[in-house]
């Protein structure tokens, strides 16, 4: 039933790909990444030869050069000055061959890259990550009312529109042990758009995210690097949720190659979960409208897992591309992701990026459709959706210290 009245209440939105945090989700954003060997040292033997020639114009005189700069105080005592001692006068040339080894140190310092994937604080160091998002997600549905039901409109496009600013604070207990803390503030739009009928929109903002984990590298050579990482997070109003996060490196060249692998544990604070909306009648009725994406997730999983390369593109410049699939219990998605990232010292990092889903099951997916009338609730038909999407464009500072 289109509801034709201000929109109070709620509409409670987990985007594929972000259930567990935030719409622009892409790989725990968290501070999970890690060192890539941050530098090396190399030695090198080098043998130098140096050779000097003396002139002796006395027999026993000082030995010196033209320039009346002396090598020595005292002419050192040899097979040809004895040799040449009847001849006060005459001028020999001798020729002081020395020879040395020498250890060179040559040192190559390499980038510890913030915006890498695997990017983790080493022992006593912080790591910061501040993102700022701007979050889109939409999809069409038309409605087929069950028996009994009127509806003045049964055709409708749900959108979201969001921006928000996540922080992820990281601190090293060891090089290999780390832990995390976040935090996300959030304002979102959310509208029915219906064909012919007003529209109903509803605003919602507020510090809506919250957690903290534990972060473990348990690989790093010159070849692999790998973590596993741990999450409790809060979304207010919404689900108690517990994060299991491994990745897994390949490096070669200027480049990691990485997949992994992540699934939550969601407990929903009630049974079911989805987009709605409600309000009060003139009459002092609650009516509302509710679009179920599950009507029985107490506690549900979600599982996601991927691909990606991380390459240093110049000494400030890196790449980062990163393609996702994912069931997120009531559908299935696709979403890639590239970021761009700069970072002109060892301490700070500046990322742009920009994310998009590129299939989705729930195009053609049924939802159970429910609704209140004259205060009663009730089961209201079906609405089949079409056209799912969702796409994140944002930015991130990254310190490190």
């Amino acid at each position: 039933m289109k509801l034709s009245l201000p929109a109070l209440g709620f509409a409670a939105m987990l985007a594929a790909g972000a259930p567990a945090f935030g719409a622009n989700y892409s790989g725990v954003s968290y501070a999970a990444r890690n060192q890539n060997n941050s530098n090396y040292t190399q030695y090198q033997t080098t043998r130098s030869t140096t050779t000097r020639s003396y002139t002796n114009s006395g027999g026993y005189g000082t030995y010196g050069t033209s320039n009346g700069q002396y090598y020595y105080g005292q002419q050192p005592v040899n097979r040809s000055q004895m040799y040449s001692s009847g001849y006060q006068g005459a001028t020999t040339t001798r020729t002081a061959t020395t020879t040395k080894n020498k250890s060179v140190r040559k040192t190559v310092k390499r980038k510890y890259y913030l915006a890498h994937p695997f990017f983790q604080p080493t022992e006593g160091k912080f790591g910061s990550i501040t993102d700022l998002s701007s979050n889109q997600a939409s999809y069409s549905f038309e409605i087929t009312p069950a028996a009994g039901v009127t509806m003045d409109d049964t055709k409708a496009k749900w959108t979201m529109d969001q921006l928000a600013i996540k922080e992820d604070f990281s601190f090293g207990i060891t090089d290999r042990f780390g832990v995390l803390l976040m935090g996300r503030y959030d304002s979102t739009k959310y509208k029915f758009d219906w064909s012919t009928a007003p529209d109903d929109k509803m605003d919602d903002s507020g510090f809506n995210i919250y957690g903290a984990g534990l972060q473990w590298r348990f690989a790093d050579n010159e070849k692999w690097i790998a973590t596993l990482s741990g999450y409790y997070e809060r979304q207010q109003d919404i689900a108690n949720e517990f994060v299991a996060d491994l990745k897994f490196g390949y490096k070669v060249s200027k480049s990691t190659i990485y997949g992994l692998v992540r699934g939550w544990l969601m407990n929903f604070d009630d049974e079911m979960y989805g987009n709605g909306i409600k309000g009060t009648t003139a009459g002092g009725y609650e009516e509302a409208m509710f679009l179920s994406y599950d009507d029985d997730a107490a506690r549900t999983f979600f599982f996601e897992a991927g691909a990606g390369v991380f390459s240093v593109l110049s000494e400030d410049w890196t790449l980062n591309i990163e393609a996702l699939v994912g069931n997120y219990d009531w559908h299935n998605q696709s979403s890639i992701k590239a970021m761009v990232g700069f970072q002109p010292n060892d301490w700070f990092a500046l990322d742009l990026y920009v994310k998009t889903s590129f299939f989705d099951s729930a195009d053609g997916k049924s939802l159970d459709y429910y609704q209140t009338e004259s205060g009663i609730w009730g089961y209201g038909g079906t609405a089949k959706l079409d056209k799912y999407k969702e796409m994140s464009i944002g930015g991130q500072l990254i310190f490190y210290f």
